[in-house]
């Protein structure tokens, strides 16, 4: 049985999220853009070992703060190799925003797609999501599923980003993440939590309405 502690950290309220399974005591991190300090206080404070920091893509903020969580806590860092150039291209990620310089990870590792990443006695299915950006993925548990930028509450990740593409976001939602069944929790990269179901009814964007406009 996995739990997992959310956490909304800076000025882009990014929602990072620290997954744990409680009888190991092993935890996994998904993306840290801002306040990687707050995520590394709560492992401690929890007494965890960080087996893997998780990316869901490589935009600056859901990537700039694991350096400095890696560095603190360890852990192997795991990406969709699609979204390698948008890591090698963090320090210009961060100019074209304004945003502080920041590193990626020392070391990375490949995510594929269908893959099961073990955690405690769990596993945690990748799905790749292209469309917010070319490697984007969410990662799925039981009826939980981390979502990343590729779905949010009434709305869906930006597609105007370099290697972004408004048609092939929303052929993943539907074909990827909506027949995965209406019961699943949506764990956003921003903003408030949803279900599959309640976007698939109502999203103006990719929600059953929207097929029809």
């Amino acid at each position: 049985m996995l739990t997992h502690r959310p956490l909304r950290l800076g000025p882009l309220e990014n929602n990072s999220f620290i997954i744990v399974d409680p009888a190991a005591r092993e935890a996994a991190v998904v993306d840290v853009g801002f306040e990687p300090e707050a995520v590394i206080d709560a492992v401690r404070a929890a007494g965890l070992t960080v087996r893997w920091l998780l990316g869901t893509h490589a935009h600056y903020d859901h990537v700039a703060g694991m350096r400095t969580v890696q560095e603190a806590l360890g852990g192997d860092y795991r990406l969709h190799p699609a979204d390698r150039p948008l890591l090698e291209w963090l320090g210009q990620q961060a100019a074209a925003f304004g945003l502080p310089p920041a590193e990626p990870p020392a070391v990375v590792h490949d995510l594929a797609d269908g893959e099961r990443v073990p955690l405690g006695g769990e596993t945690i299915e990748v799905i790749h999501t292209p469309g917010h950006s070319p490697g984007g993925v969410c990662f799925r548990w039981n009826d939980w599923l981390w979502v990343g930028d590729t779905l949010f509450a009434g709305s869906i990740g930006r597609t105007d980003l370099p290697g972004g593409s408004f048609e092939e976001l929303e052929r993943s939602i539907r074909t990827r993440l909506y027949p995965l069944g209406d019961d699943l929790q949506a764990f956003t990269g921003h903003g408030p939590f949803t279900t599959i179901g309640r976007e698939r009814l109502t999203n103006p964007f990719v929600g059953e309405g929207a097929r029809l406009a």
